[in-house]
């Protein structure tokens, strides 16, 4: 079975190629390959205590020493000349020189914690429980969504730490500032997720039930939280660049705002979630349990628990633990049950639809989206190129290296709390990044991709099943007949959390046809276009979450479903059958029939296994997410 791969940008992620591998392997250290980059640390006073003799004799460590210093010099006069200490000689002043000792350029980084062995690892001196727990009664759920007389808005991000200010171009031709611009919310999917507001998405409602409604039941999608760079990128890609500047460390000189990169350190991780991602999955869990807590009543009354669902990677597991320490507090054993899916290649998975749909992994490979993101960023990192350019003497930066610079921001603020690179670049600029970011999305993995659509079937497929409380009679798409026993997916329950990547949530909102968001594509790559409608950062962002609220309301009759996305609702009125509300409700039966009738008319063989092929650029475009039928 071939190794699982990894979604970014709605890239597929695949195994490395010789390149990629070189770059890895300069850039992260593993057990048996140290960072000689960094000073080791010196043993503990318990390890030394425990030693209970020497391993070597005074003159063995005496003759040792001599050797290394023989060896380094040695070494330095094949390679460097004299000095055992210097590094490479500045351009500027060429009898100086550069002290080789951490930090330096173009290095990584790596702090491999927990110790694997902790030499003072006691557990049975440290248990969790030790008894005499003092009281323990509880209080009534929180229902803060139906009593409070405003919603909580969740506006930033509070541990992490912008720029002082960005750059100011004295270029005439750019556009003055936006005084509404906030640079964590231009960063598309690496953006930290935030309510986008009352009418964000064309409905003048805030996510608290109307009047005369009250909640009955919520099904709660989510992304997992801010996490380290993805292994492969079809484009930019931070330790790509990181690679780059190490290798030609030894030619190059970084001058003003780039001057940083003297001593900048790569310090990265793959694939992981950061600190701050695992708060942001806490904090949703500790925000829907004070908005929707008083659901769990229902499972009092049924004598059961929730089931919740995430898949097997490393980031998807943490966030769901995270939001489940959150939602329910420590310990949660008992109170909910956890089921992982396993995301690899010919595993059926609807939250990793692309594992078993060849024509998605063919689509993303021939890097449609990539034309028009190269496009995109030859124009608005023309001027930001020749600027940075400038202060890089001996080094030939490309309009890629600069884009990969703001990755580079926004990776190091989700990840370390703050990056100089934010600076560099324009508020404009960051504009144009935001965009760039939904370029890729649009192209591959929403609307403008042709095999959206059919990834979201199977999600959509599961939605009905539980609103229906009917079991999926035909698992012809990415469903998993196996997970569908009345333990692993149950029926009749109010809560149901579910746990997926940016791309399957983008997939689903295409499956549902919310038409709303495809009102301004097709994308162009020559321009920004005025009031677009699909903003990746509003749909997609890290811990993005989606709510089915279902309501019944003495106003209207039978019950009624809503859709929520990042505290914005969204209209309805692109399913067929769901009226135009002035809340965003469509009553569960009309939606029902509208979902039947995408699941009859997606072809899963078609769509995932047909002989077609899309034209480059755009000689072929679709705003639906459907596949060609030629």
């Amino acid at each position: 079975m071939s190794q699982p791969r990894d979604v970014e940008g709605g890239t597929r992620y695949k195994e490395y190629e010789d390149i990629a591998d070189s770059e890895r392997e300069g850039l992260l250290s593993n057990d048996t390959n140290t960072d000689t980059t960094q000073p080791t640390l010196p043993q503990t006073t318990s390890s030394r205590f425990l030693a209970s003799q020497p391993r070597f004799t005074l003159a063995q460590l005496a003759s040792s020493f001599a050797g290394g210093i023989a060896l380094c010099l040695g070494a330095q006069l094949a390679v460097w000349g004299p000095g055992c200490y210097s590094f490479r000689p500045r351009p500027d002043t060429p009898n100086s020189v550069h002290q080789f000792a951490p930090p330096y350029v173009g290095s990584t980084e790596v702090h491999n914690f927990p110790p694997a062995s902790p030499t003072n690892a006691f557990p049975e001196l440290f248990p969790t429980n030790v008894g005499y727990a003092g009281g323990t009664p509880t209080g009534a759920e929180p229902a803060l969504i139906a009593t409070a007389p405003s919603y909580p808005l969740h506006t930033g991000a509070a541990q992490l730490v912008l720029p002082t200010k960005l750059h100011e171009s004295k270029d005439s031709k750019e556009s003055p500032k936006n005084d509404d611009f906030n640079l964590f919310r231009s960063w598309g999917n690496l953006s930290p997720w935030y309510s986008v507001g009352k009418g964000a998405f064309g409905v003048e409602s805030g996510p608290e039930p109307p009047e005369t409604c009250r909640i009955t039941g919520l099904h709660l999608l989510h992304r997992h939280g801010a996490r380290y760079p993805t292994s492969w990128a079809n484009y930019g890609g931070p330790a790509s660049l990181a690679s780059k500047l190490h290798k030609s460390a030894a030619d190059w000189e970084a001058t003003g705002k780039l001057s940083f990169l003297n001593d900048w350190t790569y310090k990265l991780g793959e694939e992981v979630l950061t600190p701050f991602g695992r708060q942001q999955l806490f904090d949703l869990g500790v925000s829907m349990r004070l908005k929707y807590g008083f659901l769990l009543k229902n499972f009092t009354e049924s004598n059961t628990i929730p089931v919740f669902r995430t898949e097997s990677q490393d980031r998807m597991l943490a966030s769901a633990m995270n939001f489940a320490i959150g939602f329910f507090g420590y310990p949660f054993d008992g109170q909910y049950q956890q089921l992982i899916t396993i995301e690899a290649s010919g595993f059926n998975n609807t939250f990793a639809p692309y594992e078993t749909c060849p024509n998605a992994q063919t689509h993303n490979k021939s890097n449609r989206s990539l034309t028009f993101v190269k496009e995109w960023t030859s124009i608005y990192l023309k001027h930001a190129h020749k600027r940075l350019q400038h202060h890089l003497r001996g080094f030939k930066l490309t309009i890629e290296d600069v884009y990969t610079m703001q990755q580079m921001c926004a990776y190091e603020t989700v990840a370390l709390g703050y990056s100089k690179f934010c600076e560099l670049f324009t508020q404009e600029e960051w504009e144009g990044f935001n965009y760039a970011l939904d370029l890729v999305f649009w192209y591959d993995s929403a609307f403008g991709s042709p095999v959206a659509r059919v990834q979201g079937l199977g999600y959509i497929q599961e939605l009905v099943a539980r609103l229906t409380e009917t079991p999926i009679e035909t698992h012809n798409s990415s469903t998993n007949a196996t997970l569908h026993t009345p333990d692993a997916f149950p029926f009749g329950h109010s809560l149901y959390v579910d746990a997926t990547h940016e791309v399957v949530v983008l997939n689903v909102i295409t499956a549902l046809n919310l038409s709303t968001f495809a009102a301004s594509g097709p994308l162009p790559s020559d321009h920004i276009p005025a009031n677009r409608s699909f903003k990746v950062s509003e749909l997609a962002p890290f811990a993005t979450n989606m709510q089915f609220q279902l309501l019944a309301c003495e106003s209207e009759p039978g019950p009624q479903i809503r859709i929520v996305i990042n505290d914005g609702v969204a209209p309805l009125t692109g399913i067929k059958t769901c009226p135009e509300h002035s809340h965003g409700l469509c009553p569960v039966d009309a939606f029902v029939e509208a979902q039947k009738e995408i699941i009859r008319t997606t072809d899963w063989i078609h769509d995932c296994h047909g002989d077609w092929t899309v034209p480059p650029g755009t000689e072929w475009s679709t705003t639906t997410g459907d596949a060609p039928k030629w």
